[in-house]
């Protein structure tokens, strides 16, 4: 039976990717200021995916099949505490603050990624079930081409977008029907986003760190 709501800081239920998945490849992007904004987020103290023991269960499903056919699972982001979302708001504010438009939004202003549902202000990746993800090839040793990079704020990045290559268009399938198939819906915005059907907390926007640290204590 799935649990409706717990404490925002306790994380209990919560586990860490790589102990479900050890083959898993991990580039936490809002750790790094490789990201849309251009500098760590609030609430990621530790490059690590942390998720629901469910959904790295179902991942650890995704990643099997797809490793006897060459691939790993690269994951972005998982989950996200609400006061990160609440940094993204924060950022989304300040007009000034352009340095990474070129690679993440050229085409839209700040305030258009929320207006036009590329950014929540509430993300289910702070249920903790979600999680961004991209498929590696271990036989050439890069990521598989999806047309289109993480966090890229445009069209392009609909998963049915259609100016593609035909092979482009196929590999963003592979994946969804992989991620379908262990029980993860897709995001119609974001060919790399995925949130597990039956999340154990629906309800529940989460607050504690992204820290395996704050794990073990619990």
């Amino acid at each position: 039976m799935s649990m409706q709501t717990q404490d925002v800081m306790d994380s209990r239920g919560f586990v860490l990717l790589s102990d479900f998945v050890p083959g898993v490849i991990q580039e936490i992007r809002y750790f790094s200021t490789y990201n849309f904004m251009g500098e760590r987020v609030t609430g990621y103290e530790e490059p690590c995916a942390i998720i629901t023991e469910e959904a790295a269960r179902a991942l650890q499903n995704v990643a099997a099949e797809l490793n006897v056919q060459g691939y790993r699972l690269k994951i972005y982001d998982a989950y996200r505490p609400a006061t990160a979302v609440k940094h993204f708001a924060l950022w989304g504010v300040d007009d000034l603050d352009q340095r990474m438009k070129p690679f993440f939004y050229p085409d839209l202003e700040k305030q258009e990624l929320f207006e036009k549902g590329y950014i929540a202000t509430r993300s289910s990746h702070s249920r903790g079930s979600t999680v961004d993800l991209t498929l590696f090839d271990m036989t050439s040793g890069k990521e598989v081409d999806m047309g289109g990079p993480f966090d890229l704020f445009s069209p392009i990045s609909h998963p049915d977008y259609q100016g593609i290559t035909k092979e482009q268009f196929q590999n963003r399938m592979y994946l969804q029907n992989a991620m379908k198939k262990a029980g993860f819906e897709p995001f119609s915005y974001e060919w790399w986003h995925f949130t597990l059907k039956n999340e154990p907390f629906p309800q529940t926007y989460f607050e504690f760190p992204v820290s395996s640290r704050y794990l073990e204590h619990k």
